[in-house]
């Protein structure tokens, strides 16, 4: 596994966790399907929530949700209907969320959760 893989995977395991301890249920993880994967689907009340997951080593190229461009805003919208779709069951709120994580070599990670992000 590249090292850019296993620090995803760091950081979608931290942002797991970061969103059980505000007290969301997280539903699914790397949810896949024809057109690509939604990172994490989680509830947080009646609220479904579609998390991107953005992690960086550090601030070189910016902040990690800088990241997410108008493309893979749509690619998530659609991926969310998909899962809507698969899953069958109606909420009453929806909800895109991204959560930015830094973590710099030998140093702390910080967090920043972004709520209705788009």
């Amino acid at each position: 596994m590249a090292d850019k893989d296993r620090l995803g995977r760091w950081g979608e395991d931290l942002a797991v966790a970061y969103l059980e301890d505000a007290g969301l249920t997280v539903l699914v993880r790397n949810w896949r399907c024809a057109h690509g994967e939604l990172d994490i689907v989680a509830t947080d009340g009646p609220t479904v929530v579609f998390c991107e997951v953005k992690t960086r080593s550090g601030l070189g190229f910016g902040v990690p949700s800088e990241a997410l461009g108008w493309d893979k805003v749509r690619r998530i919208r659609r991926l969310a209907a998909a899962w809507l779709a698969e899953g069958g069951r109606g909420w009453p709120d929806l909800r895109f969320d991204v959560i930015s994580i830094v973590c710099p070599r030998g140093g702390e990670p910080t967090v920043e959760h972004l709520r209705g992000a788009f």
